[in-house]
Protein backbone atom coordinates (compact mmCIF):
# COMPACT_ATOMS: atom_id res chain seq x y z
CA UNK A 1 0.00 0.00 0.00
CA UNK A 2 1.43 3.33 -0.95
CA UNK A 3 1.46 6.12 1.65
CA UNK A 4 0.32 9.70 1.06
CA UNK A 5 2.90 12.37 0.79
CA UNK A 6 2.80 14.28 3.75
CA UNK A 7 4.06 18.18 3.78
CA UNK A 8 5.27 20.20 6.59
CA UNK A 9 3.66 22.70 7.69
CA UNK A 10 6.15 25.44 6.34
CA UNK A 11 6.33 24.08 2.91
CA UNK A 12 2.56 24.58 3.27
CA UNK A 13 2.36 28.33 4.54
CA UNK A 14 5.17 29.09 2.13
CA UNK A 15 3.14 27.76 -1.13
CA UNK A 16 -0.12 29.43 0.59
CA UNK A 17 1.42 32.77 0.93
CA UNK A 18 2.78 32.54 -3.04
CA UNK A 19 -1.04 31.89 -3.87
CA UNK A 20 -1.78 34.91 -1.83
CA UNK A 21 0.11 36.89 -3.81
CA UNK A 22 -1.47 36.63 -6.99
CA UNK A 23 2.04 36.68 -9.06
CA UNK A 24 1.59 33.57 -10.54
CA UNK A 25 -1.15 31.44 -11.35
CA UNK A 26 -2.17 28.46 -9.56
CA UNK A 27 -0.98 26.11 -12.21
CA UNK A 28 1.91 27.89 -12.26
CA UNK A 29 2.50 27.55 -8.66
CA UNK A 30 1.41 23.93 -8.59
CA UNK A 31 3.89 23.10 -11.30
CA UNK A 32 6.66 24.40 -9.55
CA UNK A 33 6.31 22.68 -6.40
CA UNK A 34 5.21 19.48 -8.23
CA UNK A 35 1.59 19.46 -6.57
CA UNK A 36 -1.94 19.44 -7.04
CA UNK A 37 -3.68 22.53 -7.55
CA UNK A 38 -6.32 21.52 -5.58
CA UNK A 39 -3.74 21.42 -2.53
CA UNK A 40 -2.54 24.69 -3.60
CA UNK A 41 -6.56 26.68 -3.68
CA UNK A 42 -6.82 24.53 -0.35
CA UNK A 43 -3.90 25.25 1.81
CA UNK A 44 -4.60 28.85 0.23
CA UNK A 45 -8.40 28.86 1.39
CA UNK A 46 -7.19 27.56 5.20
CA UNK A 47 -4.36 30.56 5.13
CA UNK A 48 -6.96 33.18 4.17
CA UNK A 49 -10.01 31.97 6.95
CA UNK A 50 -6.95 31.62 9.45
CA UNK A 51 -4.76 34.37 9.24
CA UNK A 52 -7.42 36.43 11.89
CA UNK A 53 -6.27 33.76 14.61
CA UNK A 54 -2.55 34.57 14.35
CA UNK A 55 -3.38 37.60 15.97
CA UNK A 56 -5.70 36.56 18.48
CA UNK A 57 -3.22 33.66 19.63
CA UNK A 58 -0.36 36.63 20.33
CA UNK A 59 -3.36 37.74 22.74
CA UNK A 60 -3.71 34.66 24.43
CA UNK A 61 -0.09 33.94 24.28
CA UNK A 62 0.21 37.31 26.00
CA UNK A 63 -2.42 36.23 28.54
CA UNK A 64 -0.90 33.33 29.27
CA UNK A 65 3.02 34.56 29.75
CA UNK A 66 1.07 36.80 32.36
CA UNK A 67 -0.45 34.04 34.26
CA UNK A 68 2.48 32.28 34.38
CA UNK A 69 4.57 35.34 35.39
CA UNK A 70 2.27 35.17 38.37
CA UNK A 71 3.10 31.62 39.35
CA UNK A 72 6.95 31.83 38.58
CA UNK A 73 7.63 35.04 40.05
CA UNK A 74 7.12 33.30 43.81
CA UNK A 75 9.00 31.34 43.31
CA UNK A 76 11.93 32.84 41.89
CA UNK A 77 11.55 35.03 44.76
CA UNK A 78 11.88 31.94 46.84
CA UNK A 79 15.05 30.21 45.27
CA UNK A 80 16.58 33.93 45.79
CA UNK A 81 15.74 33.53 49.57
CA UNK A 82 17.16 30.12 49.83
CA UNK A 83 20.17 30.74 47.70
CA UNK A 84 20.69 33.44 50.55
CA UNK A 85 20.42 31.08 53.24
CA UNK A 86 22.55 28.73 51.80
CA UNK A 87 25.43 31.07 51.24
CA UNK A 88 25.03 32.38 54.97
CA UNK A 89 25.34 28.85 56.74
CA UNK A 90 28.26 27.82 54.12
CA UNK A 91 29.71 31.23 55.49
CA UNK A 92 28.92 30.13 59.22
CA UNK A 93 29.90 26.71 59.03
CA UNK A 94 33.76 27.55 58.00
CA UNK A 95 33.81 30.34 60.98
CA UNK A 96 33.22 27.43 62.84
CA UNK A 97 35.60 24.86 61.21
CA UNK A 98 32.39 22.63 59.80
CA UNK A 99 32.62 21.07 56.50
CA UNK A 100 28.90 21.43 55.15
CA UNK A 101 27.32 18.24 54.00
CA UNK A 102 27.36 18.19 50.13
CA UNK A 103 24.08 18.74 48.44
CA UNK A 104 23.15 16.18 45.65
Amino acid sequence: MKKRKQYSPAFKAKVALEAIKEEKTIAEIASRYEIHTVLVNKWRREAEENMASLFEEGRKKASISDDTDHVTAPLYKQIGQLTVEVDFLRKACDKLGLTPAKSS
